[in-house]
């Protein structure tokens, strides 16, 4: 008897050691779009019922989600979407832009930017950041919250039909310098899509000097102390040389630009082309800061760029110089 009620403690005990464990600490299905002020966009009165607009169809068949996980002993608030149907699907991590309140995620990105790439098969998963939209902590502007997108690869693992074999990451202005540094730090991820990303934060402040009064300056621990520090370990341009050689990266950028100079991708292409990183870069002609003037073509080459090295698994550009 003495033997039996050691066995139960023994598996009680391991069966919340693992629930302690967890990553993913919450998961909330956000059921009824409805409650939300993105509903009325969406939908389109038929004989006296509302029903989806065409284009938002898709809704019915993927999940949206409020998820709080674990990065560094904080609680870290996000959104997730993925398909319905039960399946075995590749990830995208999304990186959101902005800093603070400005491009805070909503609802609405849960379900039109992360939907639009859940319903063609993807379980896609996006962070606030600390310090953002309820998360614990302090928002350090590519410092220590890069860790917070770094460990979505691990609570991925804990995400019923998420297949963690096959790892994007997708990010757009301040989100494509949080790419661009998480790269660095995990071999987790298998493509990478950037759009209008800052890779020069010393270009940022010579072209936008509010940004650094009014962003940097403030969100930057030590800033003032160690200036020259921060800035290059936020700029992909000065450590080109770090990035993986197997990691093939899909750069966009707009012309008109004028939040992140196109010059900011032109010139990191460069670097890329000294070492030999895997790329593509497309500018857009007199494309904005989000590419709204090209965003069809923009979404596809997005889920192109994922199919082919998510989905189906193509092998990595030869990058030797080679040919006739």
């Amino acid at each position: 008897m003495k033997y039996i009620k050691l066995l139960l403690l023994t598996i009680l005990f391991s069966n919340c050691n693992a629930q302690t464990n967890k990553i993913l600490i919450s998961e909330r299905l956000i059921s009824d779009l409805s409650q939300y002020p993105i509903y009325s966009r969406l939908i389109e009165d038929k004989n006296g019922s509302e029903e989806w607009k065409e284009e938002y169809k898709y809704l019915d068949s993927i999940e949206v989600y409020e998820i709080i996980y674990l990065s560094d002993g904080l609680q870290i608030r996000g959104l997730m979407a993925k398909p319905k149907k039960a399946g075995n699907y590749p990830c995208i991590i999304y990186n959101r832009g902005g800093n603070r309140d400005f491009g805070s995620l909503k609802v609405a990105h849960g379900a039109l930017w992360l939907g639009e790439l859940a319903k063609e098969g993807y379980v896609v998963i996006a962070s606030q950041y600390r310090g953002n939209g309820g998360s614990e902590g302090q928002e350090e502007f590519g410092g220590k919250d890069v860790n917070d997108v770094v460990i979505l690869t691990e609570v991925l693992k804990e995400v019923e039909s998420a297949n963690t074999e096959k790892i994007g990451m997708y990010g757009w202005s301040r989100g494509g310098m949080m790419t661009y540094i998480a790269l660095t730090k995990t071999n987790k991820i298998k493509a990478a899509v950037v759009g209008g990303a800052v890779s020069d934060n010393y270009q940022t402040i010579k072209d936008r000097p509010e940004m650094e009064t009014n962003v940097i300056a403030e969100l930057i621990p030590n800033y003032e102390e160690a200036k020259e520090e921060e800035l290059t370990k936020r700029s992909a341009i000065m450590w080109a040389d770090k990035f993986p050689k197997d990691v093939p990266i899909l750069i966009l950028h707009g012309n008109a630009d004028w939040r992140v100079k196109p010059e900011q991708s032109l010139k990191l292409a460069l670097e890329f082309e000294k070492h030999r990183i895997p790329y593509r870069l497309i500018m857009f002609e007199g494309g904005d800061h989000g590419i709204s003037e090209h965003r069809d073509e923009v979404n596809g080459q997005v889920l192109n760029w994922f199919d082919r090295y998510l989905k189906n698994e193509e092998s990595i550009p030869n990058m030797e110089y080679h040919g006739r």
